[in-house]
Formats: structure tokens, sequence, C-alpha cells
């Protein structure tokens, strides 16, 4: 992984940032003063390692260090926030010395860039996610790989640049972003291939946009006009519909005004100019040619003309990108046009507003739901947009929603709306009651997963960590040291919501200080005072206050050396390049399984499986599984972890660590096993005396028949 550097505050942008900033700074000086003395000094504790026990079992310990905590009056809520956690730490994938990456599907997919998994349009929810770790190794790693590492590949539309700016809203270090400035001005640059300079648009087919089968695929390839659509991929909506779309200009906006701000980090004010004049560009294009006055939202409009459809036509009938503009802010603010009156679809029963998600068409849309595709093995639905609800997409609203909310003055959309949708999205996650299981899309009207492939069990283009951290708590990450907090919970009189009697979020680490955010309706909870208080370092920055914006200046507080990161390598991970290091096994249930355990990929999860297990006439006695590195490597630790939550797997009795001396294995000595008893679901960390070998090796006992074991995943680290 790439070591994090020294955190820095950010620039803002213009004098008007500025002045606004100094405002804010005075205004929340006066907040936090005005309340510093009122309740507890210090505050609550949350029970870290209980939580951690109860969510993540075995695992706990990674999750103590690395995540803020959670409680919160909503059981759901509070369940999916810890699930998704552990879905991200599941996506984690170890390159070896290429550092690390995130993926969005558990399993190899063929589309995937191979062999690190990559698939770009996921990336920015997985820095958007990732963003609130504690330690930044793992996004600062994962931007590098993006932009040094081929990541970002421009296989989809993507918002990556600003995604990796929204990291350092968080962090407040730019470093980061600033050694790749030039590699995102590069990938902005390259996207020229699809942008119209007559319109100052950029078009796009929705199958790269990463939305197969929408309005403007359906109808250009004449499968919405047709009573039976051709079998013909390229003849029934999977491609064509080349468009302008409000989706990747709303991208490559934000990744314009990105490119400016981390341009004037990095003291570069002429690039900076640039950026931000090409941004202000594609805005007033948008404004002026995607939005649809007759439908009061933003949609596509046709590229080319096909027999079916005529370039520069609108689309007939909204879909749910039309609010993908305000995750970026992009329309105005005060405008002269009501643009947030579009929000009244996302409500409406007969429009966007589904029963059980978001729609992504109006079921007045004549091909609403009408599925084409189907996978070819199993015969069952593939991926559409005609319709169905997408995780990916509501996301993206619901932290559009949460811009409006703090940002706009309109009427249009509640606070209480944005409860009642990320409700309807948090219940969304459950496969079964009680079971979460993120799928990739569901249909809106009944609740069901549509796909339901192998691949979409724990489907990782989303984000929803971000939801509740920046929307629902309200902590709103920005360049400057002002720690903003506006939680979007309703007023408790309303009846529209069930009221949040509290809530807290500790261990929340931002530009550097530890946070604590409380909220306690009558001060019974927590003890801390009725309303809202706010902890930093320990002590007490503001509150207890009503629920409402709350400005605190960080500069009243030391400043905080930032957590190192872990810039270990795995020396024993192959993501399945050719050569070196090499798995083998005294038996093995596939040679598939055999390289599993060296793959970079790391889950507990039993829907997908992973991992190398003897074959069954070893169960119940000795095996081995050997590393070769192919070349002498010093290491000193080995880490092992093993499936647990299948009644079939144990843990093995006992194993032994052994590296190869003069051409045969011998224990290594001095090693030291934590836990001493070999566990299930968790680390098993093996430490020793540093020593060189070119390849170890793992001797198991294994549980007693019929039980088996399965080795997850091997790790070897350097001193």
């Amino acid at each position: 992984m790439i070591p994090t550097q020294s955190r820095h505050s950010i620039r803002l942008i213009g004098t008007k940032q500025i002045a606004g900033a100094v405002f804010l700074l005075w205004v929340g000086f006066f907040i936090s003063a005005s309340h510093a003395q009122v309740g507890r000094s210090s505050p609550s504790e949350l029970p870290r390692e209980k939580l951690a026990a109860e969510y993540f079992g075995a695992d706990a310990p990674w999750f103590v260090h690395n995540i803020p905590f959670l409680e919160i009056d909503d059981p759901e809520i509070q369940q999916i926030y810890y699930y998704r956690w552990k879905l991200y730490r599941s996506h984690v994938r170890e390159l070896g010395p290429e550092g690390t990456s995130v993926t969005e599907f558990l399993d190899n997919v063929p589309w995937a860039r191979q062999p690190d998994s990559d698939l770009n349009d996921s990336s920015s929810f997985h820095l958007s996610e990732g963003r609130w770790l504690r330690n930044p190794a793992i996004v600062d790693s994962l931007i590098d790989h993006l932009y040094r590492g081929g990541g970002n590949d421009r296989h989809f539309s993507e918002s990556i640049a600003a995604a990796t700016l929204s990291t350092t809203l968080v962090t407040g270090d730019p470093a980061p972003a600033i050694r790749n400035l030039d590699a995102m001005q590069y990938i902005f640059n390259q996207w020229d291939d699809h942008f119209d300079r007559d319109r100052n648009l950029y078009w796009i087919d929705p199958i790269a946009d990463a939305t197969e089968y929408t309005i403007a695929s359906i109808d250009a390839s004449g499968a919405g006009f047709t009573e039976h659509a051709s079998t013909d991929e390229k003849e029934n909506g999977f491609t064509k519909g080349y468009a302008f779309r409000p989706t990747i200009n709303s991208y490559q906006y934000a990744n314009a005004l990105a490119i400016a701000a981390i341009a004037n980090m990095a003291g570069k004010p002429d690039t900076a100019m640039d950026y931000t004049e090409r941004a202000e560009a594609i805005r007033s294009a948008v404004l002026t040619q995607l939005w649809n006055p007759e439908f009061e939202h933003f949609t596509d409009r046709y590229q080319r003309s096909t027999r079916y459809v005529k370039a520069g036509d609108f689309v007939r009938g909204r879909e749910l990108e039309g609010f993908v503009p305000w995750f970026y802010e992009l329309p105005p603010k005060g405008a002269s046009v009501n643009y947030s009156a579009a929000w009244r679809h996302a409500l409406s029963s007969t429009e966007l507003g589904g029963a059980y998600g978001l729609r992504t068409v109006e079921p007045t849309y004549p091909r609403y739901l009408t599925q084409y595709r189907y996978d070819k093995f199993t015969g069952r639905p593939e991926c559409q947009w005609n319709g169905p609800s997408w995780p990916f997409q509501t996301s993206q609203i619901l932290t559009g929603l949460a811009n409006v909310l703090n940002d706009y003055t309109q009427s249009a959309i509640t606070r209480a709306d944005y409860l009642r949708l990320l409700r309807q999205y948090t219940h969304q996650h459950f496969i079964a009651p009680g079971h979460p299981d993120l799928q990739e899309d569901y249909n809106p009207d009944t609740g069901a997963a549509i796909v339901g492939l192998a691949r979409s069990h724990h489907y990782n283009h989303s984000t929803y960590i971000d939801l509740v951290l920046s929307g629902l708590i309200g902590v709103r990450p920005r360049a400057d040291n002002v720690l903003e907090i506006n939680p979007l919970l309703p007023a408790a009189d309303q009846t529209d919501a069930r009221v949040v009697r509290y809530f807290e979020v500790q261990d929340l680490l931002y530009h550097g200080h530890e946070v604590n955010v409380s909220y306690d309706l009558d001060g019974t909870r927590y003890h801390l005072g009725k309303g809202l208080s706010v902890y930093v370092d320990g002590k007490r920055a503001a509150g207890p206050v009503a629920l409402g914006r709350v400005l605190v200046d960080l500069r009243r507080f030391p400043a905080k050396a930032p957590i190192a990161a872990n810039d270990s390598i795995d020396l024993a991970a192959n993501v399945g390049v050719r050569g070196f290091p090499v798995a083998a096994a005294s038996t093995s249930t596939s040679p598939e399984a055999t390289a599993e355990a060296i793959d970079g990929r790391l889950w507990f999860l039993p829907e997908t499986p992973n991992g190398w297990s003897p074959a069954a006439t070893e169960r119940g006695s000795s095996s081995w599984y050997s590393v070769d590195f192919g070349q002498s490597r010093k290491f000193a630790t080995v880490n092992l972890y093993f499936l647990d939550d299948d009644p079939l797997y144990k843990p093995p009795v006992s194993y032994i660590v052994q590296y190869l001396v003069g051409g045969g294995w011998r224990d290594i000595p001095g090693q030291r096993h934590e836990p001493q008893q070999p566990i299930a679901g968790g680390l098993n960390r093996v430490t020793f005396p540093a020593l060189d070998s070119t390849a170890m090796r793992v001797v198991f006992q294994g549980p007693a028949a019929p039980a088996t074991f399965r080795l997850i995943e091997v790790e070897a680290f350097a001193p």
C-alpha cells in the first residue's frame, strides 16, 4: 500500500468562497463557545468491542481499528451500516506490489479489466465509502491504482477525479490527489472522443454509461416500438441509444471542478482557471439543453438518428438519472428556473417513487419492466434499466437529495422524505428477513431481487455508509478547517416518519481529529443534555443544541499527527498473473481453489465460495499448503484466514508454518501463534524472527471428518 503523506489544509477557490468561510468560522466559533459548558465535558462511550463482536464475529479486531462506530434508534439502519462495512472489507483486494484495489463483484466477471478485476464505473462509490475509514491506506492506494495502475480505463463513464477530491475533504490530505493530477487531466481529455464541441456536451451510449436498456437504447434500437423485440442484443436495447445524458455530463462537470480544486492545491492557478471555465461551460449546456420543461426534469437527448428516433429530440419519459446533477450540485441555487420541482417525481407513486424502491424509469413508459435479456446459462433475467430499482442509482439520488436539503432553498422535498427513502433503501439490502445480501437490482413494485445470479451476492456498486454519515448524521465534508454537522432528521413532532430519538457516531476521524456526534431527544440516552452534541478530540465542541446546522472551528484544537497508513505488501499475493508467487497443496478440491488462497481476496461470505480445502481423502488428517515466492524473500509474519458460518467448515485443530531451507522443509523457529488455538472467520497471525527463504508452507491437522476446513487466504509480510 502507499504510505499517506502529511496532511495539509486545502485552499478554497476564489475570494467569495474565502469570505464565506471566514463568516462560517466566526459563526461556528460562536456556536461552539456558547454551548461548550453545557452537559458532560467528555463524550459518552459506545461499547465498540461488543458491537464489533455482534456484527463481525471473529473478524471484529479489524473493524475496531478501522471504522467509525454507530448506534442509532433504528435497528435496520444500524444493522445495514455495519453490514456495509463488512461488504466493503470483503471487496478490498490485495494486489501485491501494486497495492490495493476495491472490487465491484466478489468474483470475476468477464467484462472486468483483468487480472485485477477492475470496473471503473464503481470506483467513485468505493472512494466515497472508503474515505470514512480511519486508516487512509486502502483509499490512497486505490487512487494510485486508478490513475497509475490503469484501473480507470474509461471502460465506463466515471467521476473518479471528483470522488478523489471528496476523499481529501474527509482526510484533510491532498497528497494522493495532487500526485495524480496529471493523470486526471489526461483521462479527462481522453473523453474528447465523446464530446460535441458545438453543444459543449458529452454523449454516450447507455451501455457505456453502465445503464443498459434505458429509454434511449430501447427506443433507438426499435425495441420500444415493436410488440416482439428482437433477441439480437444489437437490436433490442443492449446497445445503441447514443445520447447527451445528464449522467456523463454531470460526471465531467464534477471532474473538471475537482481538477481545478486540486490544481489550486498544487499551486497551478492557470490549470485551475482552465478547468473551472470548462466546468461552467458544461454546466450551462446541461441547464439549457438537457432540462426538459415539459417533464420538469433533466432528460436525455439523442445524439444521432436511427430509423426510430431523431437526433436532438428528448427521450419520451422521465428516468431516475435526471437527479444525478444534484449529486454534484450542478443546478444553480436561486435560479429563475425552478429545477428543484423535479424532486416531486421521486415522491410520486405513479412516477419514480416505487413502493419498494426508486424506479429507474416511470411505469408510464410502454416498455417499463419488459425483460429483454436473460443469462444464457441459467435463464434468469439479466440487468436492465427500464424500471428496476438499482442501489447504484438510488445511492446517487439520495446523495443528491442530501445536497438539496443542505444547500438549496426549495419546498418540493423534506427531511422526512430523505429518512423514508433511506429506510426504503435500507430494507432493500435484506435478501431474507434478518439476512443482508445486497443484490444488483430489484423490482420496485414487489421488492424482489431481479437478477439474483451467483455474481450478484453482496454487490458493491453503491454507497450506504456515506449516506448515513454525510447525510443522515450530517457530517458535511469541507475543504477548510470547519467541521460542519447538519443531521437530516425530521423534527420530532412530524408525523410522516417514525421519530429517531437518538444516535451516536464515535471514532470518526475528520481532518486528523477524533470526532463524536451525539443526538439525544430527551437527554436520557447519553446524559449529555437534550439535543445535538459534538466532541472533538474528547472535548465538547458544541451543544447540546436543537437539531440544526452546527459549525466548529477546528483551529481551536491542537493539530494531531495523522494515523500512519499501513504500507505493507503481501508477498504471497498473486491476482492471477503468470509467474510467482505460486501456490501448491498436498491435495485440493480443484486447481482453481489452490490459487484462490493467494489471490488477494478475503471474505467470510459462504454465498460466494473462495479459497482452498484439501481433498476428501485428507479430511481428518494432515495436509499442507505452500507458497513459492520465486526468489528469496525476507518475511516475519504470516496471516491465515479460515471460513466460518458453514456447518461443513471448521478451523483446523492445529497448524505449523515451515520454510524451505537446503532443499527441505523445516519448522520456522520461534513462531508465535495469535490466537494459540486456530479460529475461523478472523485473523490467525504467526510472527517470528525475520528469515529469508524462497518458499513457505503451512502444515495443518484438519478437524475430525466429515468436517473440513477452508483456507480463504494466506498472506506473508516483511518485517
